[in-house]
């Protein structure tokens, strides 16, 4: 609303903004990152609407045994009384008044309940609800999900070293002035690149970098949902975010801080995963270097061998070697030998390679 004083801001203050769109990045599954607070955003929701029907519930059957009582208790009074009768009668006006005053209670419970609801904020699910639904079956998803990386891609390698510097600003008006510089960077892609390059900062242990981009992501995913919020072009309302920024009561400040350190959080576990993931392709990597001519592991064959057998490999003592052997049950010390020879630990002269196959024919043969 525009008045003689300016532009009125205080239609956000009951609008939640969210980071839960659906969005796609190259380099990170950033709408698994925003999904995730989506979500808890709304089991929250579920949770206040469901104690919201355990009162109305609570209240209802409250209501019903009081008036279940006072009609006994009108009967009582109206007959005549014994002494069991008068305490009965006694016994009944306690439970009248008892549920009198829990009918208050849960009535008082519920109005409370019911100004809260009203001043919880806006967010995409309660601003608006739909008319009516249909599904709608998408018969090209494989393509349009390559449209977006593509483009996510294409966008990347144009304005990354653009993206990267206004990652590092740090003042509000600097990055105001930037982006009125450059707008065509408020958009999902610059949120999505900024969100890949905090994963990268904190993979090289740069944590100090990780933490001032992730600030900047927020800050563009702000201007996002807010653009959302008001079916705006984002590009025509960033300046109205970083107004409403730097003026933030406690309030609105304490929900950046908090959307900061969610995002923060999110980022060192998906650096987490990726560090684990990579180190587990370095190790099957060097594992596969390691296979000998019979394709086993050395490694793996060496921590499977008798202790004996293990020590004169240390030593790399061959008669040790041979003395481990015999003294093992003949099919044990064969399985054992063609093993470290199929693993690599072991390499026999040509001579004993022959003899060795030739036995073991003679053998199936004689089988």
């Amino acid at each position: 609303m525009s008045t003689g004083a300016g532009i009125d801001y205080s239609v956000w203050d009951h609008i939640y903004v969210s980071d839960d769109e659906d969005v796609t990045s190259p380099y990170v599954d950033t709408s698994s990152l925003f999904r995730m607070r989506h979500r808890a955003r709304l089991e929250r929701m579920a949770e206040f609407q469901h104690s919201g029907e355990d009162l109305e519930n609570n209240f209802a059957e409250c209501k019903r045994l009081l008036e279940k009582a006072q009609g006994r208790l009108k009967e009582l009074e109206e007959e005549g009384r014994n002494e069991e009768e008068e305490a009965e009668l006694k016994k009944v006006q306690a439970e009248v008044r008892k549920l009198k005053k829990d009918e208050k209670l849960f009535g008082k419970m519920i109005e409370e309940h019911r100004r809260e609801e009203k001043k919880l904020p806006w967010n995409v699910d309660t601003i608006s609800k739909e008319g009516f639904s249909k599904s709608v079956l998408n018969i090209k998803p494989v393509t349009k999900e390559k449209e977006k990386i593509e483009k996510q891609k294409t966008f990347v390698e144009t304005y990354g070293k653009e993206i990267k510097h206004f990652g590092l600003l740090r003042r509000w008006d600097d990055s105001q002035k930037y982006l009125s510089d450059n707008p065509h960077l408020v958009c999902d892609e610059t949120a999505n690149c900024l969100v890949a390059v905090c994963i990268d900062f904190e993979i090289d242990e740069k944590h100090a970098l990780m933490e001032q981009v992730a600030h900047q992501a927020i800050v563009m995913q702000f201007i996002l949902d807010l653009a959302r919020t008001l079916k705006v072009d984002p590009r025509g309302c960033f300046r109205q975010f970083f107004s409403k920024i730097k003026i933030a009561d406690k309030t609105y400040q304490d929900a950046f801080d908090r959307e900061l350190e969610l995002l923060k959080g999110r980022v060192r576990s998906c650096a987490q995963i990726r560090m684990d993931s990579a180190m587990k392709e370095l190790e099957e990597e060097e594992r596969q270097k390691r296979l000998g001519p019979g394709g086993l592991d050395p490694v793996e064959v060496y921590e499977s061998l008798p202790k004996e057998i293990q020590k004169s490999f240390d030593e790399k003592n061959i008669q040790m070697l041979q003395i481990a052997i015999n003294k093992l049950d003949p099919d044990e010390g064969k399985y054992h030998l063609r093993r470290c020879i199929d693993s690599g630990l072991w390499v026999p002269d040509s001579g004993e390679g022959d003899d060795d196959d030739k036995e073991e024919d003679e053998e199936e043969e004689e089988d």
